[in-house]
């Protein structure tokens, strides 16, 4: 069934002793916005353990074009030979000129049966004008960079190991975490990139019922000593009744605020002093997520998924 709603979404998880995304140009250190000292995760972070969730599942139709250490052309070169076209390879290497003149019919095939067989290019959408070339498509889903609710602290830890490599002795070694961390990312569904037209990608509902179960369950899969505690908290859905919206997104999530819980005080978040004379969050308890409900406007729901 052909997704025909567009749908807005903020997406809350939290992160306890752990390094939810780390700077690999900063020495591996949690991703931060040095004017604010908020903690960032990257979209393409959050992407990378949804395509995890769904390989796990092994799904007929749910497959996962981009993997840790695949190469890409060869399964463009194999969506090429399943429609009969060329690849375009040369012995060990393609010819990217001729590749280059493939018709934008043929191209349009290729995505076609790419989109069928792969979850996460018919939902994030995907570059494969490399090799074969089969062009880019443009998904529906599209996720932003999430931010910590408040200023993080990252702790190095000095760690050793006792067992020897080779005849060497034992190594010091240094970890990188976040005491505490509640992140928000927003998040998008276009109906008019979805459905089983030309040039859409073929999303559909039972699609996007799995990508709201992947946000819920995807850090249950992901542990890591690198990322200690990682759990999704809330996911508050805004749908339009139309394919093209009822109202600006920005003005949806602005319905929604976090703020910080202190003896059954509640402060607003970076509003002057009211929170920084507060110690430290440590657990979801200290904050309280409200959504405002009145007035929506015409056409919009609100779906709490968690």
């Amino acid at each position: 069934m052909e997704v025909r709603n567009r749908y807005d979404f903020v997406y809350l998880f939290d992160v306890t002793n752990g390094n939810p995304n780390g700077d690999p140009d900063a020495g591996n250190l949690p991703r931060m916005d040095p004017e604010t000292s908020q903690g960032l995760v990257s979209d393409v972070c959050l992407k990378r353990k949804i395509r995890n969730y769904v390989q796990l599942l092994g799904k007929d139709g749910c497959e996962v074009f981009i993997q840790e250490r695949r190469p890409l052309n060869p399964l463009i070169a194999q969506a090429c030979n399943e429609k009969g076209q060329p690849d375009y390879k040369s012995g060990s290497r393609w010819d990217t000129q001729k590749a280059k003149r493939r018709s934008q019919v043929d191209i349009a095939a290729l995505q076609e049966w790419l989109c069928a067989k792969y979850f996460d290019i018919r939902t994030f959408g995907a570059v494969m004008s490399t090799g074969p070339n089969a062009g880019q498509v443009r998904g529906p889903v599209q996720l932003a960079f999430a931010r910590s609710i408040e200023p993080i602290l990252p702790l190095e830890q000095t760690i050793t190991r006792v067992t020897d490599v080779d005849e060497e002795e034992g190594e010091m070694g240094r970890k990188n975490i976040v005491p505490y961390g509640l992140y928000r990312a927003h998040g998008y569904v276009s109906a008019c990139l979805a459905g089983s037209a030309r040039r859409r990608t073929g999303f559909s509902e039972d699609d996007l019922e799995l990508l709201w179960t992947a946000l819920a369950q995807m850090f249950e899969h992901d542990r890591s000593a690198a990322r200690g505690e990682m759990s999704a908290q809330r996911l508050i859905l805004f749908k339009h009744d139309t394919g093209l919206g009822n109202a600006p997104a920005h003005r949806l999530f602005d319905r929604v605020t976090v703020n910080r819980v202190f003896e059954d005080q509640e402060y607003a978040v970076g509003k002057h002093d009211d929170t920084r004379n507060l110690p430290p969050a440590r657990s979801f308890s200290d904050y309280a997520v409200r959504i405002d409900e009145s007035n929506l406007p015409e056409g919009v729901d609100i779906i709490d998924r968690i």
